[in-house]
């Protein structure tokens, strides 16, 4: 019996941990003002009739903190990428040279950056939400388990000291995202 309570413990643990992985793979999509490749993982190009992500038909390189340069291998479908960077509403202006795709990071203003830290905010919210509801599924299990109310009381009592550890780590990661989105 115990060892069933271990299972449904481990198994919770699994999607608290796939929750906080979400968020951080979430938070690497709000950009707080510094070039980086990863700003570009949303936005898909046709290429041969696939939505494909830029980074699989292109260098992205980053010479500044505030630039990015993408250097297609194939130069026929600049168009394609500069068009599918502009339609991506990500808030960048791409420049074509014929070589390569220049964007010019902009400087965030206030107003921006508090809507930045909003959806950060949501984000960390969303996994929070993930969290509980695998705390939900595994009291539930353990209810459905024909063990005493005595093991069953202290392995809920597990859980949700599991549970707390998870959304603190949510939050860390949140107010960290904050301040480098605060950071100018």
């Amino acid at each position: 019996m115990e060892e069933l309570m271990h299972i449904i413990i481990e198994s919770a643990k699994e999607s608290m941990e796939s929750a906080l992985k979400h968020l951080e793979r979430e938070m690497l999509n709000i950009r707080a003002g510094k070039a980086n490749p990863i700003m570009l993982s949303g936005v898909k190009v046709e290429y041969y009739g696939t939505p494909t992500v830029i980074s699989q038909i292109a260098n992205i390189n980053t010479p500044d903190s505030k630039t990015l340069v993408i250097q297609p291998w194939d130069k026929s479908i600049l168009a394609d990428i500069e068009n599918a960077i502009m339609i991506a509403n990500i808030g960048f202006n791409p420049m074509n040279n014929g070589e390569s795709i220049i964007i010019n990071i902009p400087a965030l203003t206030e107003e921006r950056r508090k809507d930045l830290v909003k959806i950060a905010k949501s984000e960390a919210e969303n996994a929070k939400i993930s969290i509980r509801s695998a705390r939900k599924e595994a009291n539930n299990e353990i209810k459905k388990s024909e063990s005493s109310e005595d093991i069953q009381k202290n392995f809920e009592i597990d859980i949700q000291a599991l549970t707390d550890e998870y959304i603190s780590k949510a939050d860390q990661i949140c107010s960290l995202k904050e301040k480098e989105i605060l950071t100018v």
